[in-house]
């Protein structure tokens, strides 16, 4: 007689469904030892159940840099994105890539939303251009507000100082001598105030210079867009600015001072903004100039620096200043009188602490390589995050309850199983969900939830499948132990076919759509998977074990698999060598 083939025998086989239950046991403990160990008891919530603001930013395509969208420049601009965010003082932030061209930044609550929407949103497109000529920028500017703009606002210019030595900036009680100073206000100096503790610079009375003899000679197209140009609304400002900052770095440029009060010709850029390593805003109460912007370049950059600031100090108001241009807006145009080299240099000129903050912290975080739009923005209170999180805990409850109704009336004592296999897999999916917080910055969003709970019904219809493949082997005539190993091949094609269709659509889901829609096809794909994980390896081990229980071995009432209430056929035995018998007819 030959012998039956081992090959047919999996983990799960009849002869050692002990070893397989012990292995799942013992994956459960290193999951849950690993959740303790990190100290993370709770899945990571999304901004939807915890409160806060998501932002979705999609980035757009530039003049003359058609290939500009790539993944590469989309992780660059997530991780300035990040800096940014984090340079707020935010904690817990979430800042990641979303299909090919989106950003989604999620900001916990207790955040100022305006100024975080300000600070990752603003492409901060840095550039240091030669001032040609300037003009007023309109009959009646706007009265200025407290920034980096006011002295220059007034015709002094924006003092630019620098140190000879490539050291690190000041701090801001040091003292700083003559000898220290590279740059000085070549027009006259408006008078300082005394030091003053840290707070919001009183403006100066706009006065609009005219424009200096000294000017270039501008080409007649530049001439017609300078005479062109409004800066006397936001609305003007904003449009030239956009146009500005769209503009090719080789290429001349007129535009707005940030508060409308001049505007500029400008000429190439000689500085770019990813030439500058870093900046920070500091208090200056030696020299009373309030608060200053202190800038470090790279070492690249400190010599383009010396280099421009070296040939404009040759020249004469007001082509010995450079305008700090800043998404197309003037922010600051200084004058120079010498070069400032050693790479290090302060803005200097009315700031308050929130701008010089603001400027510091976009500077010191680099230009981003594209430009954004805010796709959609969405604030969440905490108040409103835990009535949603309430909700879908009792709508999983509701669903899971009734599930189990069903499998009790229906199944009664294979009921068993299949509670046994859904807290098997709400443990793995639970525990799974908390480790993916820490290690990829999962949330769990409401979508999330909702895909958590159909998987329910997904994870109990893989239960349904094999008990039905069961029960039909038994009504065909065979006791309980054949009927569990015959049922496992049929039950186990229709429920690997289903497991993969729902993954499939999960995997399609995830990859076409962007934002909290991901929640839920992750959420769907991971239980898809760890259904056919526990029905492989704890659910039908743990049939074969309790075949072999006199319960359910012998059909009892309440089993489950009585063969009277199945309409089960007479035993089929066949006794060996024996050839069937043929009853005749009456």
């Amino acid at each position: 007689m030959a012998a039956p083939k081992k090959g047919r025998r999996g983990p799960a086989s009849q002869g050692h469904p002990g070893r397989t239950l012990l292995l799942v046991l013992i994956a459960m403990a290193g999951l849950v030892g690993g959740m303790f160990y990190s100290g993370t008891l709770t899945p990571r919530l999304g901004i939807d159940l915890a409160g806060g603001t998501s932002f979705t930013l999609a980035a757009q395509n530039q003049p003359g840099k058609p290939n500009a969208i790539n993944e590469t420049n989309m992780k660059t601009a997530a991780g300035i994105m990040e800096r940014r965010v984090n340079g707020l003082g935010v904690t817990e932030s979430e800042v990641q890539t979303q299909g090919s061209n989106h950003i989604i930044v999620n900001i916990p609550k207790g955040t100022d939303a305006k100024q975080a929407r300000q600070q990752v949103g603003t492409t901060a497109q840095l550039g240091f251009r030669p001032v040609l000529t300037t003009t007023a920028g309109a009959k009646t500017p706007e009265q200025p507000k407290p920034g980096p703009s006011q002295s220059g606002a007034n015709g002094k210019g924006d003092k630019a100082k620098g140190q000879q030595h490539a050291t690190s900036p000041q701090s801001p009680g040091a003292k700083q001598t003559p000898q220290g100073r590279a740059v000085t206000d070549s027009l006259k100096k408006a008078p300082s105030a005394k030091p003053t503790p840290p707070g919001p610079a009183k403006p100066s009375a706009p006065q609009v210079p005219p424009t200096p003899p000294g000017g270039a000679a501008i080409p007649p197209a530049l001439q017609k867009q300078l005479n062109a140009l409004d800066c006397s609304t936001k609305k003007s400002r904003a449009t030239a600015g956009e146009k500005a900052a769209n503009a090719k770095p080789s290429d001349p440029i007129v535009a707005c001072k940030d508060n409308g009060a001049q505007k500029y010709v400008l000429g190439p850029v000689g500085v770019e903004g990813t030439d500058v390593s870093d900046a920070k805003a500091v208090f200056d109460a030696q020299q009373g100039q309030g608060w200053i912007v202190q800038m470090d370049f790279t070492s690249d950059g400190g010599k383009k620096f010396g280099d421009i600031t070296g040939k404009l100090a040759t020249k004469t108001p007001p082509q010995n200043q450079f305008g700090i241009v800043l998404d197309g807006a003037v922010v600051s145009s200084p004058s120079v009188d010498k070069a400032i080299m050693g790479g290090n240099a302060t803005i200097s000129g009315g700031f308050t602490q929130q701008t010089a903050e603001d400027l510091g912290n976009m500077l010191s975080y680099g230009a981003l390589p594209l430009s954004f739009k805010i796709d959609d923005e969405t604030t969440v209170t905490a108040a409103l995050g835990g009535e949603q999180l309430h909700a879908g805990l009792i709508a999983g409850a509701i669903g899971l309850a009734l599930v189990v109704v069903y499998l009790v009336a229906y199944y009664r004592g294979l009921a068993l199983v299949a509670l046994a296999s859904l807290g098997v897999s709400a443990v793995l999916t639970y525990t799974i969900m908390t480790l993916l917080g820490p290690a990829i910055g999962f949330a769990l969003n409401l979508p999330a939830v909702c895909g958590a709970i159909v998987a329910i019904g997904i994870t109990a219809d893989s239960f349904i499948v094999y008990f039905e493949r069961i029960r039909d082997e038994i009504r065909e005539g065979r006791t309980l132990r054949p009927a569990v190993e015959r049922g496992w091949p049929r039950a186990r094609r229709t429920i690997l076919v289903s497991d993969f269709v729902s993954f499939l659509a999960a995997a399609v889901l995830f990859t076409v759509t962007v934002g909290k829609v991901q929640g839920f096809a992750f959420t769907l794909g991971l239980t898809t998977v760890l259904d056919v994980v526990v029905v492989f390896l704890f659910t039908k081990p743990l049939m074969t074990l309790l075949a072999r229980r006199k319960f359910f071995s012998e059909g009892h009432h309440w089993s489950g698999l009585d063969p009277k209430r199945l309409g089960a056929k007479p035993p089929l035995r066949r006794r060996r060598g024996a050839a069937p018998t043929q009853t005749k007819e009456a």
